[in-house]
């Protein structure tokens, strides 16, 4: 039997992309809004959704 817990995950709501952690998500939104793209230095801490 797999006994894995859910985990909270946080997601950017301009990309989509999940975290592990607020302040990634956080970041990722920010840069997203103002730069229309995505960082390869914040989206590396993103997690498999």
């Amino acid at each position: 039997m797999d006994s894995k817990k859910e985990q909270t995950t946080f997601v950017c709501p301009e990309c989509g992309l999940h975290y592990t952690e607020r302040e990634w998500a956080e970041k990722c939104e920010a840069w997203c809004k103002e730069h229309k793209s995505c960082n390869l230095d914040i989206i590396k801490h993103a997690i498999a959704s």
